[in-house]
């Protein structure tokens, strides 16, 4: 089998050069974020109420987390639902 390094750059440019890479990374990140969330609740054995309790908002709000296709989770949500299962958020520029 035949391995090309370059095959995720060539993804990259497909997917600018249909105006889709910006929503896609977004989506992906979302979706990683909603399940490193769902991955730490279940490790602390939090149900859904105990986790909002723990952020100080509604189980409304958590749900918006939780939803990958939702577009406005803030910064803070994701801050409160980090600290809520004993972990940072770590964001960075690549």
């Amino acid at each position: 089998m035949i391995k090309d390094k370059n095959i995720g750059d060539a993804l990259d440019d497909f997917l600018a050069d249909q105006g889709l890479l910006e929503a896609t990374e977004e989506q992906a990140i979302k979706e990683i974020l909603a399940d490193q969330v769902r991955e730490a609740m279940e490790k602390e054995g939090l149900t859904k109420v105990a986790m909002a309790r723990r952020m100080n908002t509604s189980r409304r709000a958590l749900d918006r987390l939780l939803d990958p296709t939702h577009p406005g989770v803030t910064l803070h949500t994701m801050l409160s639902a980090a600290s809520a299962v004993g972990r940072r958020l770590r964001i960075e520029l690549v």
